[in-house]
């Protein structure tokens, strides 16, 4: 599957969502799984600033990439973040849209002059 890697260089990346385990099925609770390591999922939103824009990200990471006490309104890093544009089609209607990855989220020390994602 394509992989777009994601430049957070000039990005302002603050913690929107503190991590939660991702939920691979809904119905069962089942809890997503790294398919290469078998390290359990988490989501974090984050909100992403960039030229004069800002979204929310909800960001899928390896339990082992979080690092921090990642609590809501905290500055964060993103190492390693990459899109993937996803579709697929369920009861007939067609979804798609784009899943972000990271290798990891870290909290990042506060300097009083803003900070900025590595």
């Amino acid at each position: 599957m394509r992989q777009i890697p994601v430049d957070t260089s000039a990005a302002t990346v603050m913690v929107a969502k503190t991590p939660q385990p991702k939920v691979r099925d809904r119905r069962t609770g089942e809890i997503a799984t790294d398919a290469e390591t078998g390290t359990k999922l988490m989501t974090v939103d984050v909100m992403f600033a960039a030229n004069d824009e800002v979204e929310i990200l909800s960001v899928t990471v390896p339990e082992t990439g979080i690092s921090g006490d990642l609590t809501m309104g905290t500055p964060a890093a993103l190492t390693g973040l990459v899109a993937r544009p996803w579709e697929n089609e369920f009861n007939g209607q067609k979804r798609h849209g784009i899943a972000f990855r990271a290798v990891a989220v870290t909290l990042l020390a506060t300097t009083g002059t803003g900070s900025k994602a590595a």
